[in-house]
């Protein structure tokens, strides 16, 4: 059966569930990542319920593409893409994704969708694009007509700061009401940025507790495409140089995005963690991150630790695949890198490079996270239990 047919199918089984049943108001449906994993502002809110018991009142339905996953509380796990997301989808009243839903999925008319968003942009988004070379996709004004036709579904949109509301009204063309209140993920970098949680955390993923640790986390690369809505990590340059100069000093941890998949074997010095872990630990337990055009960097930037933009494509990226919104190489808040050298350098001489840096980072801090407090998911859930009561 082709792609097509079977489409056409689903979204006709759609519509009669639609039809025939009417929308429950006490069921909430959570995707994060597309249903890769439990991670993002979408896990944050739901424990947030659960910590004040809402999950023994509501029927939360959590997507995944493998529903065996084991998160708390009390609620039901389904398979992405599956009968039960199609009769959920039909009779929740509640959506919260922090991605594009599927276009199949048009949300029903009395229901109420939250997009949670994935991260404030530096790399531009949807309507502001100017070219798109993503997974052998070409076509621009497709692409963004499929954009809009997600927009569309949504109601209300989180934004992390003022500059992200900016860009969302334009990139998105949204026209709703924008929650400026910050990202309910950050919670965990208020809530645990404390010695115990950290060692509790090191001790999980079974982290070297004696070394300092280096967090390598990039964005993806439009163009470097695997197969359907997967996207590989190509390590630039000479990155296994720097690790085995820096192995006794540093611990490396090296994370993808949730889009791009990775199997490559870890070792004692380096671990690689794919989609499933939640960026959010790995922050915690980080000294230094080293990131390139990745919204990391503005959550990172909360914990005042050190921070190394390794833009070894920057030309290409920006010219080619999606442009920026500021320039990143102005305004970053600690040291900007071409080259493995430089990165081996800054990093056996980082206490001085960070109080260079001082000043900087504090603005950096005052434009981006003037909205994250900590108390991110409890404002967003105290907006749920108010549209509950419509």
């Amino acid at each position: 059966m082709s792609k097509l047919i079977f489409k056409r199918i689903y979204a006709l089984i759609y519509r009669i569930l639609m039809f025939c049943f009417p929308i429950n108001k006490k069921v909430i449906l959570f995707e994060s990542s597309v249903g890769r994993n439990y991670t993002g502002n979408p896990k944050y809110i739901y424990e947030e319920m659960v910590r004040q018991g809402l999950d023994q009142h509501y029927r939360c339905v959590w997507v995944f593409e493998d529903p065996s996953i084991n998160i708390p509380g009390k609620c039901t796990l389904i398979k992405r893409n599956g009968l039960q997301q199609l009769f959920y989808a039909a009779i929740a009243f509640i959506w919260i994704f922090d991605s594009r839903q599927s276009n199949i999925f048009k949300k029903r008319s009395g229901s109420i969708f939250i997009q949670t968003w994935h991260g404030t942009p530096l790399k531009k988004l949807a309507m502001d694009m100017t070219v798109l070379n993503m997974g052998g996709h070409t076509d621009l004004e497709q692409y963004k007509r499929d954009f809009l036709g997600c927009v569309n579904s949504w109601d209300y949109l989180i934004s992390q700061n003022k500059y992200s509301t900016e860009v969302f009204r334009h990139a998105f063309d949204f026209k709703k009401e924008i929650w400026e209140i910050g990202y309910p993920r950050n919670d965990s970098l208020f809530m645990n940025h404390n010695s115990k949680q950290i060692l509790e955390i090191k001790k999980k993923l079974n982290i070297a507790t004696e070394k300092k640790v280096v967090l390598y986390a990039p964005t993806w690369r439009d163009d470097e495409y695997k197969t359907s809505g997967r996207w590989i990590l190509n390590l630039p340059g000479n990155l296994h140089k720097l690790i085995k100069q820096l192995n006794n000093e540093y611990t490396f941890l090296i994370k993808g995005h949730y889009l791009v998949e990775m199997d490559m074997a870890s070792s004692e010095s380096v671990r690689f963690f794919s989609y499933e872990q939640d960026i959010q630990e790995l922050l915690l337990i980080s000294d230094v991150l080293i990131t390139d055009y990745s919204s990391v960097m503005f959550d990172f930037s909360l914990l005042g630790k050190p921070m190394i933009f390794y833009l070894y494509d920057f030309e290409r990226y920006k010219n080619e695949l999606r442009g920026f919104y500021f320039n990143i190489v102005d305004e970053a808040p600690g040291p900007v890198v071409f080259y493995e050298e430089e990165l081996i350098n800054i990093l056996r001489n980082m206490n001085t490079y960070q109080h260079s840096y001082h000043e900087k980072y504090l603005q950096f801090v005052r434009k981006f996270n003037h909205a994250d407090d900590g108390h991110a998911s409890q404002r967003v859930v105290e907006k749920i239990k108010s549209i509950s009561m419509r």
